[in-house]
């Protein structure tokens, strides 16, 4: 597997990082994963919008020539690297403040920054995706500013694991009473007939592949409110899914142990899931009949 680190193209093995780097020390940096289809880089734009607002943000410096046609650049070369050009894929980005003594302030200016790009293989588990996974609700113990998508994961860490200790797919993340989202996706809810996800603030990450299902479900006709959903409207489910660039449209059918709706895909979800899979340009094996 080769990798791209400041510059240059390497096997991974190769790749080293100062122990005094920033994103080490303190996760003082951010990261994209992009989807890789047969047809390239699917939501590109939105990718990196949203990597240039964490950019700004956090005040983070960039390395000479960074732009979008670079990076596109970078990515295409480590997807022919590595074999995958044609295929589906991911490609993971990292930008940290770099390496220097340790100390909590910024370095000083002209610090360079350090720039990780990879590429991997990536398979969509298209029974799961027919079938429904299971997820519990946990309390929301991440810090205030989860719209950036920040290399500090360690709360988003912990609630996957607990779920995954729990034998479910995802833990659903709650402030307040209210459902924020996943730990590493957006959730979405139906409600007397209602397609219902939390508003785009500060407490949730303005997820890609949600705002591509907001847009397919107002292309279906689908009444849709950005509002918080109440725990104790939970009764009052139809529908769950949840969205992400690797979780495409992924129904939830038990919660907490209780079914969800009739404890199969809805309607609605089924709905979202073909529109998406046809702006990917994806097609599930005909024997499940997606």
């Amino acid at each position: 597997m080769h990798v791209y680190l400041n510059g240059e193209f390497l096997p991974l093995e190769q790749a080293r990082v100062s122990v005094e780097d920033r994103g080490f020390l303190f996760g003082d940096g951010v990261y994209e994963v992009t989807r890789v289809l047969p047809s390239g880089l699917f939501a590109e734009t939105e990718h990196w919008d949203r990597l240039q607002r964490g950019i700004k943000e956090l005040t983070l410096p960039t390395p000479e020539g960074f732009n979008k046609a670079q990076v596109r650049g970078i990515s295409e070369h480590l997807l022919e690297a590595n074999g995958l050009k044609g295929r589906q894929a991911t490609v993971y980005l990292q930008l940290t403040r770099g390496a220097a003594p340790r100390n909590h302030a910024f370095p000083p200016a002209g610090t360079p920054p350090t720039l990780y790009l990879s590429a991997s293989p990536f398979q969509v588990p298209w029974t799961q995706r027919k079938e429904g996974v299971s997820a519990l609700m946990l309390p929301d113990l991440r810090w205030a500013r989860c719209d950036l998508k920040t290399v500090n994961l360690l709360p988003n860490i912990m609630a996957k694991q607990q779920a995954r200790d729990a034998g479910v797919y995802e833990a659903v993340l709650v402030r307040d009473n209210v459902i924020t989202e996943g730990a590493s996706t957006s959730v979405f809810i139906v409600m007397d007939g209602v397609l219902h996800t939390h508003p785009k603030n500060q407490r949730i990450l303005p997820g890609v592949t949600r705002d591509h299902v907001l847009a397919l479900a107002c292309e279906l006709g689908m009444t849709v409110k950005e509002q918080p959903v109440a725990v104790n409207d939970r009764g009052r489910f139809q529908e769950v899914f949840l969205a992400g660039t690797t979780t495409d449209v992924q129904p939830v059918v038990t919660l907490n142990g209780a079914k969800v709706g009739e404890g199969t895909p809805g309607p609605l979800t089924l709905a979202l899931q073909r529109a998406l899979l046809q702006r990917m340009g994806l097609e599930a094996p005909p024997e499940l009949g997606l």
